[in-house]
């Protein structure tokens, strides 16, 4: 017995891998952009035209709303695999494709296809996890999506970073212009033809095949009997509304929160704080290594602390940092101190809003509407990405960095009272005890 015992365990932490492995594509698929931006607009000839810059930096996004937006009713339809499979599937297509094409057009709908790879895979990962994982150890394993998300961010900065060529020297710039932004989009198409191949190897989420009363190849414990007592109505009906809301504000918040902007706009951030272009580089992987080491820290903390303090620290941590960070901007503070606060709130993100977000998601709804009301989440977030990335650069030269900082400080503190009042604790308890 105690062998099986620990075969199943194996067994679990080996399908919950495969599936957190949608993470580390999500994450590079995400960041690798940021490096290649220099080369790619001067190659396409859009480096003096913002609208095109835009267009290039939000076709992904959009991807990831569609992916979202169709990932949860998909999911509940066809199952939780064949979603994680599809986006394995479009993983690999834009990573070789995005290197491939010539043409700004087709560059575009590479990424666009990348996009809604990640809008599956970062609705589908965390909940497969969830539905497959013991309650007392759901929480690190779902986190282990947010380890994976962070590594695959860490993966494209040091790649980008390896591959940019000392743009001083002639040959150097010829080859960033013509093949260097290529292969920083290639690099990812090795874990995105294994993501393939390991997700044909994992078994349907349990979750899944008792909605359609199909025997399941694990156990799912604690869970027999509830299925078919649970109350009906769809998404938007009475019982489910207040989940739904605090779901929503929690996916949003995660973005809002302003830490995300660090990775897609380092280069004005890091500029504006005194930094060169070489500076520059190695603040963003230094911050990508806080990021990991942290998630990290995370993993321990989840099932100790719980998914209720870590959220509350997360919310009041970062409205103290950016508080003090706006304040170091507003007073022309330059150096090493700001490379501190920067590196601070993105350790604060990584042990608490990154990995706990994606937990708390996977854990509040009923199995019933948990497909669609993830999905639902995830395209919210999705939406709080797109509206972060929009708003920052016209914030900034509005407000300049204090400013802005400031108001995501008000945005954390809004965020902590919702949280104390409406965030429920839901570490060891099995799914349909919530």
């Amino acid at each position: 017995m105690e062998g099986n015992t620990k075969d199943s365990k194996g067994f679990i932490y080996f399908i919950c891998m495969v599936s957190a492995m949608g993470g580390l594509l999500f994450g590079y698929d995400w960041v690798v952009i940021g490096g290649a931006k220099p080369f790619y607009e001067l190659y396409f000839g859009i480096s003096k035209l913002p609208i095109m810059q835009g267009v290039a930096m939000t076709t992904a996004l959009l991807g990831c709303l569609v992916g979202a937006m169709v990932a949860g009713v998909a999911a509940d339809r066809y199952g939780r695999k064949p979603m994680l499979v599809v986006s394995a599937i479009l993983f690999t297509l834009s990573a070789v494709a995005t290197g491939l094409f010539n043409d700004f057009a087709l560059f575009n709908i590479a990424r666009f296809i990348g996009g809604v790879g990640i809008g599956v895979a970062s609705a589908m990962s965390p909940m497969y996890i969830a539905e497959v994982s013991p309650a007392a150890i759901r929480g690190r394993m779902v986190s282990l999506n947010q380890m994976t998300i962070v590594l695959g961010i860490l993966a494209a900065q040091i790649v980008n970073m390896l591959l940019a060529r000392d743009t001083s020297i002639a040959e150097n710039q010829a080859w960033n212009l013509e093949w260097g932004w290529r292969w920083m989009f290639w690099a990812e198409t090795l874990p995105a033809a294994l993501f393939l191949l390991m997700s044909f190897f994992i078994p349907e989420s349990p979750v899944y095949l008792k909605l359609k009363k199909t025997p399941s190849p694990l156990p799912l414990k604690g869970e027999s009997g509830h299925l078919e007592g649970e109350q009906g109505g769809g998404l938007l009906s009475l019982p489910y509304r207040h989940i739904l809301l605090l779901g929503l504000v929690i996916a949003v918040f995660q973005q809002w929160c302003g830490t995300n902007v660090i990775f897609n706009y380092a280069q004005e951030i890091f500029v504006g704080a005194g930094f060169d272009v070489d500076g520059m580089f190695i603040n963003i992987v230094i911050t990508g290594i806080a990021n990991v080491l942290f998630t990290f820290v995370a993993l321990y903390t989840i099932e100790k602390w719980g998914r209720r303090t870590l959220m509350l620290l997360g919310a009041g941590g970062l409205g103290i940092i950016y508080l003090v960070l706006g304040t170091c901007y507003y007073l022309g503070v330059t150096g090493m101190l700001m490379v501190a606060l920067v590196v601070s709130a993105i350790s604060v993100y990584a042990m608490t809003l990154g990995p706990v977000t994606w937990t708390l998601l996977a854990e509040i709804f009923p199995n019933r509407i948990r497909g669609v009301a993830m999905a639902t989440c995830t395209f919210a977030l999705w939406v709080g990405c797109c509206t972060l990335t929009f708003s920052f650069p016209s914030m900034n030269t509005a407000l300049g960095s204090s400013g802005t900082f400031w108001i995501y400080s008000a945005i954390c503190c809004c965020a902590f009272m919702f949280l104390f009042r409406n965030c429920p604790e839901t570490k060891g308890k099995e799914l349909e005890e919530l």
